[in-house]
């Protein structure tokens, strides 16, 4: 286990912190002359886990410990923090269901690309806009949780907000767009050479009992 993995399995203990911390009743920490609310200490969670997704990839690139698991386990960890932030923003009415519906079912929906692609032989690396959309996913969630300490912030965390729906779903149409013709192209291929193997066993068995079927009249 690298430390590459180490920060990603990190990120997934994040999640249930999270919630934690934000779904539970409102209460408030004093350390030394600060008072830490709730939203506070979830920004906190929040923020330290979006600096481990920064942290692990770079430093998988730099010291080459980019691994099969790591590669799995990464997209796992990021979609399950930014869902986790978006239903907990929900639960706590500071967020409308239907964006984070429209937020969390685009992710699922080009994870089931990319499976469906790395099936095929295509390996779907993230766009820029699909980066894009991380940061405003980040900044988005950050100052909504602001906003409950200071109002004046929800204005901007809705708009931002708005920016992450428009890049989610212009990002899973470049995705789709630019995917899924070539991935259905290519599994009809393999589907058409699988089936005309299959013809060309056939065939061969056929043949092989009518030769059988010929010397046993021959006899």
């Amino acid at each position: 286990m690298n430390v590459p993995n180490i920060l990603t399995l990190l990120r997934i203990f994040f999640v249930p912190l999270l919630v934690a911390a934000l779904v539970q009743d409102s209460r408030t920490f004093q350390m030394g002359a600060v008072v830490v609310t709730n939203e506070i200490l979830a920004l906190a969670i929040f923020l330290a886990a979006a600096a481990t997704d920064l942290l692990d990839g770079y430093l998988a690139r730099r010291w080459g410990q980019v691994t099969t698991v790591g590669t799995l386990l990464d997209p796992i960890a990021d979609k399950l923090l930014i869902s986790a932030a978006l239903i907990s923003l929900v639960q706590v009415r500071l967020l409308a269901g239907w964006m984070a519906i429209l937020i969390i079912g685009r992710e699922f929906a080009v994870t089931g690309l990319r499976g469906i692609a790395a099936s095929a032989g295509y390996t779907i690396k993230a766009s820029d806009l699909g980066k894009t959309k991380m940061v405003s996913q980040v900044i988005a969630v950050s100052l909504l949780l602001l906003s409950v300490s200071w109002p004046t912030l929800r204005a901007p965390a809705m708009a931002w907000m708005w920016g992450v729906v428009f890049f989610s779903l212009l990002s899973a149409a470049m995705y789709f767009g630019k995917f899924w013709r070539k991935v259905d192209d290519r599994i009809k291929l393999r589907r058409r050479r699988e089936l005309l193997l299959l013809e060309k066993r056939e065939m061969r068995r056929r043949k092989r009992r009518g030769v059988a079927a010929d010397g046993i009249a021959a006899s």
